[in-house]
């Protein structure tokens, strides 16, 4: 008996420095709504589609970058997403820039179910930029400077009763590049990957040997093979276009666990895609070329956790 589940992913277009949360908001609660209509009881959205890519910026003001961070989730400035996704019985998953009470901060993930409870929480690993601006740049890539490395692992959860209680696992933008995370969520079964990214259009660190169109492929293909290789699905969701003079690319897409497109936002626009799955399409893979317990050989994989930087042989 198939296990089905009609998934979403709700890409949004640029939310630029000036725009209010109550019209950010707005605009998230009317793509989930879109989604609703369409029969998703799942909406993946963006990493940090609450504001802007803050950090773009070099900010020194603590309390103008406090502005960017919630202390809670929900809160009041998103309680309205919360209270309507509760309504139309659908669960989502929300990309945040987190503050603890101790004064932490993370790149955080969150997903809720139907009934507007959190059932998974993830903070991010692979955090990409640096600590300390780049001189003479307009624009910066400061997370290592915004951020902590998340401290939560990779924890598989499962998904709600009414998605059929898939094995879910949560990513953030650069993760979705390193093949470790999803490795140790296909080691707890996953069968279902949802992430949220903002990658720029452009070579983040300066330079000029990529294109947007050359991102855009390799983060779909970083979904596509990542998906294939521990025999998941997966979603992958863009806030994507022109940011406060800064271009983001799109690509958002719906992977099946054979590493096929199912479906892929053609816009960098507010734009929602849906596909409906069935889990059980993950069984193919997990039974037969990726059967781990058959066939991994952990006992040669050390240098994946022993080291950190490549060492070539002299």
């Amino acid at each position: 008996m198939p296990r089905l589940l009609t998934l979403a992913g709700a890409q949004t277009g640029p939310i630029q420095r000036a725009d209010t949360r109550a019209h950010t908001l707005d605009r998230l609660i009317a793509l989930l709504e879109q989604a609703a209509r369409a029969g998703a009881q799942l909406v993946v959205f963006p990493e940090l589609p609450l504001t802007t890519f803050f950090p773009r910026w070099f900010i020194e003001n603590t309390q103008e970058l406090d502005t960017y961070f919630e202390r809670e989730m929900p809160n009041a400035n998103c309680q309205k997403l919360f209270d309507r996704a509760r309504e139309l019985k659908v669960g989502f998953y929300l990309g945040y820039a987190e503050l603890t009470p101790e004064g932490q901060r993370f790149n955080t993930a969150i997903t809720v179910g139907p009934d507007g409870q959190i059932l998974g929480k993830y903070r991010k690993i692979h955090l990409p930029g640096s600590v300390e601006p780049r001189a003479g740049s307009r624009f910066q890539q400061l997370e290592k400077r915004y951020f902590e490395y998340g401290d939560l692992g990779f924890p598989a959860f499962r998904g709600a009763p009414e998605w059929n209680r898939p094995v879910m696992g949560m990513l953030i933008c650069n993760d979705r590049r390193w093949p470790e995370g999803w490795r140790v969520y296909g080691l707890q079964g996953v069968e279902l990957m949802v992430m949220g990214y903002n990658s720029a259009a452009y070579d983040p660190n300066g330079g000029e040997s990529e294109s947007a169109e050359l991102r855009t492929y390799h983060s779909t293909m970083a979904a596509q093979s990542n998906a294939y290789m521990n025999a998941t699905w997966a979603v992958s969701v863009a806030k994507a276009g022109d940011e406060d003079g800064s271009g983001l690319i799109g690509g958002s897409c719906i992977v099946s666990p054979n590493g096929l497109v199912v479906a892929q936002a053609k816009t960098l626009a507010d734009e929602v895609i849906v596909a409906e799955i069935d889990l059980d399409d993950c069984l193919q893979g997990k039974e037969k070329m990726f059967n781990f317990a058959q066939h991994r050989r952990p006992q040669w994989y050390g240098r994946i956790v022993d080291q950190v930087g490549a060492e070539a042989p002299e």
